[in-house]
C-alpha cells in the first residue's frame, strides 16, 4: 500500500497554494500598473489625429524611448513624415526663452496645421504660431472670447440675451431691445439650464449662470427653455478638505432621485422674434430636457422627446408659419427605449434612426413624406454608433459589433451601406477591435486595431473601400514584453438560462505555476449600459488588472445576462432585475473553476467603482457564500439615492419594491466575509449618502466592516488620493484573500 501511495503522488502533481507577495511582487506590480506603462514601458497604443483644415492630410504624435515625434500624414505623398524640424524648432525655443531645449523632448502641445507653411501650437500656457519657412516664433493672435451670455442671430440683425431671467433681443443696427418674455423670475428662468456637477455654495449660495437658445437658421424664431427650480430638491455634501478652513464647507447641487416629483423641470418654449408670440409647450415638460432641431431649408423644428420611464420616446415635427404639429414616429419598450437614437438628414428627406425594436440594434430610415419607417440593416449584431454620413454618395459608415460569424461579439468592425441598395459592406475585414476617427469629408478614417492580445496597429484607410492607404504607427511593448508581461486570456462560459455564451478576460501572475492554487478577483462593472470585455489592446492594459495578478491572483472580468452590446433579449434580463446582475459572474468562475485545477473557488473577491461598487457590495450580501473579500468604492449602494435617470432607465418608474429588494442597505444583515466600502466626501455625481446609510445598516447589523472616505475628492480619485486608494486596494486583497501580510512601503508611482 505504501508503495502504491508513494506512486500516485508521483504521476498526480499536489496543487499548493499561491506564493506569498514579497516586496519583488509588488514592485513587479507597480512596475506594471497604467501609471508606469502609458508612454513609459509602453508607446503608442492608440493614436489619435488632427485633420488638416485644408483637408489635405493630418498631423499626430508618436513616442518612443528617445521622446516625442510630430509627425503628418499627406494623402497626395501617401507616406508619414516629419511635421516640422525637430531641431530647428529646439533652437528656435532655445533662443526665445533662453533655456536650452532638447529636439526630441519638444516642450510643445496641441501642434496644428495651420497651412503649408504655418503651425500653431501651445508652450508655457501661450499659444504660438511657428513659419515652417525660416522657424520664426511668433505670439498667435488673442482671439476674442464670445459673450456666453447672448447669441446673434443667423442673419447678425438681432442679440438674444436675458435680463432679470426674462429673454430679450437687441437690434444690431439700432440698438433697441424687446421683452419676449414676461414671466422669468429667480429659480423660473428663461433661456437658461442647470448643469450635472452645478456646485452651489455656501447656505444661500448663488448657481452658476447659464445662457442658452437656438435661433432657428432664418433668424425668425427662438426655441430656448425654462429653467423651473422652484420645486426642484438638492443634495447635499461637505467639503472637510480646504486647509485654510476650520469649519466645513457647505456644497449643493440640484438633482433630483428616482420617484420624486418635486424637481428641477425643463420647459421647451418658442418665440416669434417679429410678433413677440411665446409658445410655451407644456407637452414636453420633463426632468430632462427634449431635444430640438431646426431644419435648415423651412421654418420646421423637430422635437424629440423621452418620457419619463424611459419607456416611450416620440419624435415629432413642428410647422411653426403654418402652425401644424404631428408625430412623426414613437419608439416604445415594455423595458427600455435605451438603443434608440436619430439623425435628422434632410438631403435624403428622412431621419436615420437606430432601434431595438426588432431584437438587436439596427439602423432604420424614417421618410418625412410618408412618415413609414423601414429597416436599412438586419441581422443579430449590435450597432454601436453611426461614424459618418456621407449625404452625397447617400452612404452611412457605422460600427458594429458582432456580424462576423465565429468572431468574439465585443470587437468592433466598421461597415459602409447605401441607403438605396445593397447590404453592408466590411471595411475592416481583420479579425481584431477596430476603433476609428474619421475625417471631416468621410474619405478617409484612421483605423487603431487590436485586441487584447495582439498590439495596437494604426493605419489610414480609404473610407469607401476599406482599403488600407498606409501604416502611421505601431504600439511598442518591448519593455513591457521585458517584464514578463502575459496577455489576458479569453474564456467563454455558460449563462444562467443554459443556453447563451457568456464572455470572459483573465489574468494570470507572469510566474504562473499551473501547480499553484490561486484565489479570484473578479472586476466588476455590470451596469446595462456597457460591458467590460477589454475588446482593445489600450483597454486590457488600461485597467492595470495584470499589476494586480503580480499580488498572487487570477483576475477576471465577466459580461453577463443584462449588460449592453448584445440582443435586446440579452439586455433585458437586468431590467428591474439588477441585483441578480452577478449571477452570470458566479457560474462562470464556478466553470473556470471546474475546467482548470489550479482556479481556487474557495477564494474569491470582487472589486469595482461606481455601478461597479454597488456590484462588489451586493455580491457579498446576494451570494455570501461565493464572494469573500470586496473594496466597494463610489457606489450607489441603493438606487433609490441615486440621480433619477440611470435607475429608472434600468429599474423602471415608478418607484416600487423591486428598488427596496436590491438595495444593499436592506441587505446588510447578509455580509460574511470582509468588506471595505471607500467613497469621495464631495461625489455629486454618486452622492456619499447611500455609502455613510450601509455604514449605520451594518452598525445596526453588528457586521464588521471597513470604511474610507477621501474628504476632498469627487467621483473619480485623483493624485495622491488615487495611489492611496490603489495600495488599500491591493493590499486587502493580499491581507484578507491571500491571508499574508501586506506590504504598504513601496513606491506605485515610479
Amino acid at each position: 500500500m505504501k508503495k502504491i501511495a508513494c506512486f500516485l503522488l508521483l504521476v498526480c502533481p499536489v496543487l499548493s497554494m499561491a506564493q506569498k507577495p514579497g516586496l519583488a511582487e509588488y514592485n513587479r506590480a507597480a512596475a506594471l500598473h497604467i501609471r508606469n506603462l502609458s508612454n513609459q514601458r509602453v508607446f503608442n497604443a492608440n493614436i489619435t489625429v488632427n485633420w488638416f483644415p485644408d483637408s489635405s492630410g493630418f498631423s499626430f504624435i508618436t513616442l518612443d524611448r528617445q521622446g516625442k515625434h510630430f509627425n503628418q500624414y499627406k494623402y497626395n505623398a501617401g507616406e508619414v513624415s516629419p511635421l516640422l524640424d525637430h531641431q530647428r524648432l529646439a533652437d528656435s525655443l532655445s533662443q526665445r526663452s533662453g533655456k536650452p531645449t532638447q529636439a526630441n523632448n519638444l516642450p510643445v502641445t496641441e501642434p496644428r496645421y495651420l497651412s503649408p507653411s504655418r503651425i500653431s501650437f501651445n508652450a508655457d500656457g501661450k499659444t504660438y504660431e511657428l513659419n515652417t519657412q525660416d522657424y520664426t516664433i511668433t505670439p498667435a493672435a488673442e482671439r476674442p472670447q464670445p459673450n456666453r451670455a447672448e447669441q446673434a442671430s443667423p442673419d447678425g440683425k438681432w442679440i438674444a440675451y436675458t435680463e432679470n431671467y426674462n429673454l430679450f433681443v437687441r437690434n444690431t443696427a439700432t440698438g433697441e431691445k424687446k421683452q419676449l418674455s414676461t414671466s422669468g423670475k429667480k429659480n423660473y428662468e428663461y433661456a437658461s439650464y442647470y448643469g450635472w456637477g452645478e456646485i452651489i455654495e455656501g447656505e444661500n449660495g448663488e448657481r452658476p449662470t447659464h445662457f442658452r437658445v437656438q435661433w432657428s437658421p432664418d433668424s425668425k424664431w427662438i426655441q430656448t427653455f425654462i429653467c423651473d427650480l422652484s420645486k426642484g430638491q438638492k443634495m447635499y455634501l461637505l467639503d472637510w478638505s480646504v486647509d485654510t478652513l476650520y469649519k466645513p464647507k457647505l456644497l449643493s447641487y440640484y438633482r433630483g432621485s428616482p420617484g420624486d416629483t418635486d424637481m428641477v423641470y425643463m420647459l421647451p418654449v418658442l418665440f416669434n422674434i417679429e410678433s413677440g408670440q411665446e409658445m410655451v409647450l407644456n407637452e414636453f415638460r420633463n426632468v430632462n430636457a427634449a431635444d430640438f432641431e431646426w431644419s435648415a431649408k423651412h421654418p420646421v423644428i423637430y422635437p424629440e422627446n423621452q418620457v419619463r420611464g424611459y419607456q416611450q420616446t416620440d419624435l415629432y415635427r413642428y410647422n411653426m408659419d403654418a402652425g401644424i404639429k404631428e408625430l412623426l414616429y414613437s419608439e416604445k419598450s415594455t423595458t427600455n427605449t435605451d438603443g434608440y437614437r436619430s439623425w435628422l438628414v434632410e438631403e435624403w428627406n428622412k431621419i436615420i434612426l437606430t432601434s431595438e425594436k426588432d431584437g438587436w440594434r439596427q439602423l432604420y430610415l424614417l421618410d418625412l413624406q410618408s412618415k413609414q419607417v423601414k429597416p436599412l440593416t438586419k441581422g443579430e449584431y449590435y450597432i454601436n454608433d453611426i461614424v459618418f454620413i456621407d449625404k452625397g454618395k447617400r452612404d452611412i459608415l457605422f460600427a458594429a459589433s458582432g456580424k462576423e460569424k465565429d468572431r468574439n461579439p465585443y470587437l468592433q468592425h466598421i461597415y459602409r451601406v447605401n441607403i438605396d441598395r445593397g447590404a453592408p459592406k466590411l471595411l475592416t475585414p481583420e479579425d481584431l477591435n477596430h476603433d476609428i476617427a474619421a475625417s471631416p469629408d468621410g474619405k478617409y478614417f484612421i483605423d487603431n486595431m487590436s485586441t487584447a492580445s495582439q498590439p495596437t496597429r494604426s493605419v489610414v484607410r480609404d473610407a469607401f473601400t476599406g482599403a488600407i492607404l498606409s501604416d502611421i504607427s505601431k504600439a511598442d511593448i518591448y519593455d513591457l514584453l521585458a517584464l514578463g508581461y502575459r496577455f489576458p486570456e479569453t474564456f467563454t462560459a455558460t449563462a444562467r438560462d443554459g443556453i447563451t455564451t457568456i464572455y470572459g478576460a483573465m489574468w494570470k501572475p507572469t510566474y504562473f505555476d499551473p501547480l499553484k492554487k490561486y484565489p479570484v478577483i473578479d472586476q466588476s462593472y455590470t451596469g446595462p449600459h456597457t460591458n467590460m470585455y477589454p475588446r482593445s489592446f489600450s483597454a486590457s492594459i488600461g485597467r492595470s488588472n495584470q499589476a494586480l495578478a503580480e499580488l498572487g491572483f487570477i483576475v477576471v472580468t465577466i459580461d453577463g445576462m443584462g449588460t449592453a452590446g448584445r440582443s435586446k433579449a440579452f439586455h433585458n434580463v437586468s431590467y428591474k432585475n439588477m441585483g441578480k446582475n452577478l449571477l452570470d459572474h458566479v457560474l462562470a468562475i464556478r466553470q473556470l473553476g471546474a475546467k482548470y485545477t489550479w482556479i481556487d473557488t474557495t477564494r474569491v473577491g470582487i472589486f469595482g467603482h461606481s455601478a461597479g461598487g454597488y456590484d462588489a457590495g451586493h455580491a457579498m450580501l446576494e451570494f455570501p457564500d461565493f464572494y469573500k473579500v470586496a473594496v466597494a468604492s463610489s457606489a450607489d449602494h441603493d438606487f433609490r439615492m441615486e440621480k433619477d435617470w440611470w435607475p429608472e432607465m434600468y429599474m423602471g418608474w415608478p418607484v416600487d419594491s423591486s428598488y427596496h429588494q436590491v438595495s444593499n442597505i436592506t441587505m446588510a444583515g447578509n455580509l460574511k466575509g470582509k468588506l471595505l466600502i471607500v467613497h469621495g466626501g464631495i461625489d455629486e455625481n454618486v452622492n456619499p449618502s447611500a455609502t455613510f446609510k450601509l455604514a449605520e445598516a451594518l452598525v445596526r447589523a453588528d457586521k464588521e466592516f471597513d470604511m474610507l472616505i477621501f474628504p476632498g475628492q469627487r467621483h473619480g480619485y485623483q493624485g495622491k488620493t488615487a495611489e492611496y486608494f490603489n495600495k488599500k486596494l491591493w493590499n486587502y486583497f493580499v491581507q484578507h484573500l491571500l491571508h499574508q501580510q501586506p506590504i504598504w512601503d513601496f513606491k506605485l508611482v515610479q
